[in-house]
């Protein structure tokens, strides 16, 4: 690979990333409308980026509900892509082939099993390259010859099982009835036609890799596939090929993320936790893969690696995240750091890289997630998705640092109405990130369920707390928030709202709250413990009883080893007091409760226990509850996420903008667009079929 220059960057753009035409603010339609870049990878002679595009139906124009779909696209310079599917393939897992010929990619064919699929680079039509009887394949990798498919796919179908179900007995068993993934190796040359070759491994394998020259393989394995093993016992195993025997295991103690295989074979990189407490696998490490053992790179650092990359040369690209804003940094192959280069504007999130050409999917406070390719010194915009962007009139975003109330400096990003903060200061809503395990970069902050620009066009600043339990500033700074629920990480974001009050930019009297999951159980104890400093709070498949929370959701072991450090039945009292459900005699705050029906991470029973309880004790308080059919922890489907979007800002305008906590409820169905309400006649169709 030729030598890359990493050095501080300047940062180039093909097409401008300043808005061109600044005219008018962003609404909940244009949300629902965004598209950006999904996965990406570099062509093997580094001329070409295969990625996909990932947007959802857009239901504000009476498209069909839907989830989101990806389209392939394979771009040569900026500026330049060129699609390579029918609109009705939405690939995944794409990847060249080791000669570059094509782009190979996961796809469904209507009711068949999902299968690895290639197409073409130079033209042609697309062709399954191999896939599982009855079986659905996860992922897949290449080897380096092109002639094998290694197969990651489901268990094999129990076929009494499925007799049964279909005769009525399909009572399932909690927690017991897990079966493994298998996988496969798939001759792929058209001259042999034979069935794919089991290798059997051990325990529940979630991903796998295939090292250079196949001399082996890793795999990630768990003792069950429950969510809590995966976040708390996945380790990093190094299998031979032929027997499926473990060579050698990497014995971390926390969790894993990202993990590669070098070029020479001898080293992993691994992104993990530094022990069992560790909120997140921020830390880099590299792995003797003849041996197992590892040693941490960046371990105590003030920030948080995000992905990696080995180069052709053995070097390692990294991405690194410093608080709010992010750096692309190279590690020799001894471990030794070799150069860092500022983003600039941009936040990168993922990269990809091969025969000299380094990928990056990054964005900006003006755009979601885009195509860039390092250039010499520079990041070169490769796509430019969402034109209508230059229209919008944009809230100035910044970072934002202040001192909380025992002197620890917290950082976060801050949104300025559009035109600044009027005299006497804004309508202020605190969007608080889940986890807390994760934290808010500045770059682009407009989602279904994050105000963001559409906030700042209605007048509203909009502030996301980095609180105590934010990654990005170290593990030391995660783990603050550990056995303190509520404490400490709440009270930062309280201390964000009177430094906001102190500057002129929030309103004090009308500053709300939002968030989800655990930003969920920000918001509701923002509405209750925390009422007299909120005007409103909007909560989102949020935790109302940590007693009860740990007996229905799925990671109870996270819990204790990351959050609470101790069981319920080792305090109940002191659990129960940091549920906001004890609070609820002090609910003053307009609260919107909203939840998915299918949410395993926090049951939907969570929403109920906080909404009864206002019901019941604080019957003045303005209380709604919104249920989302079939949708698990976030909502997934166009219509529900519009709908989320709506019901938001709807809230804000009655209760925060105003500052008056006893508005009458908005109406229970939100001001759809007119394209979105459907049409009569249809309705009057459909009965007549009937």
């Amino acid at each position: 690979m030729n030598r890359l220059a990493f050095a501080s960057a300047t940062l180039f753009a093909s097409v401008s990333l300043a808005a061109t035409a600044q005219a008018r603010p962003m609404t909940p339609e244009d949300v629902a409308k965004l598209e950006s870049v999904g996965a990406m990878v570099v062509s093997p002679d580094g001329s070409k980026v295969a990625f996909t595009t990932s947007s959802l139906p857009d239901v504000t124009e009476g498209e069909d509900d839907g989830t989101f779909t990806q389209e392939l696209k394979v771009a040569a310079a900026a500026d330049q892509a060129r699609a390579y599917l029918p609109n009705d393939v939405s690939p995944g897992g794409i990847a060249f082939s080791p000669d570059g010929a094509m782009v190979s990619f996961l796809w469904s064919k209507e009711d068949e099993d999902r299968a690895v699929w290639g197409v073409p680079i130079d033209g042609g039509t697309y062709k399954k390259l191999a896939g599982i009887e009855d079986a659905d394949v996860r992922s897949y990798r290449w080897s380096d010859d092109g002639r094998t498919l290694y197969l990651l796919a489901d268990a094999e179908e129990d076929k009494q099982r499925t007799k049964q179900n279909k005769a009525g007995f399909n009572a399932r068993v909690y927690e017991e009835e897990f079966k493994a993934a298998r996988l496969f190796a798939a001759n792929v040359s058209e001259e042999i036609d034979e069935a794919p070759r089991q290798i059997n491994v051990p325990g529940f394998v979630s991903a796998f890799d295939i090292a250079p020259g196949s001399a082996f393989g890793i795999i990630e394995t768990a003792p069950t596939p429950l969510v809590d093993d995966s976040l708390t016992s996945n380790r990093v195993n190094i299998i031979d090929l032929g027997t499926g025997n473990i060579r050698a295991v990497v014995e971390t103690p926390g969790k894993i993320d990202d993990v590669e295989i070098s070029p020479d074979g001898r080293q992993l990189s691994l992104i993990a936790g530094v022990d069992v407490n560790d909120p997140a696998a921020t830390t880099l490490h590299l792995v003797d893969t003849a041996t197992g053992s590892y040693r941490a790179l960046n371990a105590g650092a003030a920030e948080a690696a995000v992905d990696a990359e080995w180069l052709a040369n053995g070097r390692l690209a990294t991405i690194i995240h410093k608080g709010a804003q992010s750096l692309l940094r190279t590690y020799n192959a001894d471990g030794s750091v070799r150069s860092e280069q500022s983003s600039g504007v941009l936040i990168l999130r993922r990269l990809d890289a091969s025969g000299g050409t380094l990928a990056v999917a990054a964005d900006t406070p003006k755009h979601p997630t885009e195509l860039f390719v390092l250039n010499g010194r520079n990041f070169t915009r490769w796509t430019s998705h969402n034109p209508w962007l230059s229209e919008i009139t944009f809230g100035e975003q910044r970072t934002y640092t202040y001192t909380a109330r025992d002197g620890q400096e917290v950082e976060g990003v801050l949104i300025e109405p559009v035109g600044g903060a009027p005299a006497g200061g804004a309508p202020t809503i605190m969007n608080v990130h889940g986890g807390p395990e994760a934290h808010e970069s500045n770059g682009w902050q407009t989602a279904y369920s994050k105000p963001g620009q559409v906030a700042a066009g209605q007048g509203y600043a909009v502030f996301l707390p980095n609180y105590r339990g934010s990654t990005g500033y170290g593990v030391d700074f995660a783990k603050q928030h550990q056995g303190d629920y509520a404490g400490k990480e709440f009270n930062d974001i309280v201390d964000a709202k009177r430094a906001l009050v102190a500057e002129g930019i929030a309103d004090g009297d009308r500053t709300g709250i939002t968030g989800g999951s655990y930003g969920g159980y920000a918001s509701a104890w923002g509405a209750t413990a925390h009422s007299s400093e909120y005007a409103a709070s909007v909560m989102f498949v949020g935790i109302s009883n940590q007693i009860s929370k740990f007996g229905t959701g799925d990671i109870p072991y996270e819990m204790y080893n990351v959050h609470s450090l101790k069981w319920p039945w080792d305090d109940w009292q002191a659990m129960l007091e940091v549920s906001p459900i004890f609070h609820v005699d002090k609910a003053e705050t307009p609260i919107l409760i909203m939840h998915g029906d299918a949410d395993t991470r926090v049951d939907p029973g969570q929403s109920f226990e906080l909404y009864r309880s206002l019901k019941i004790r604080k019957p003045n308080t303005p209380v709604r509850f919104v249920l989302y059919p079939g949708e698990p922890h976030g909502n997934r489907r166009a219509g529900s996420r519009y709908d989320y979007n709506l019901r938001m800002m709807e809230w804000f305008d009655t209760y925060l903008k105003t500052g008056d906590r006893k508005a009458p409820l908005p109406g229970p169905r939100p001001t759809l667009a007119e394209a979105a309400k459907g049409s009569d006649t249809d309705d009057l169709e459909d009965e007549s079929e009937d």
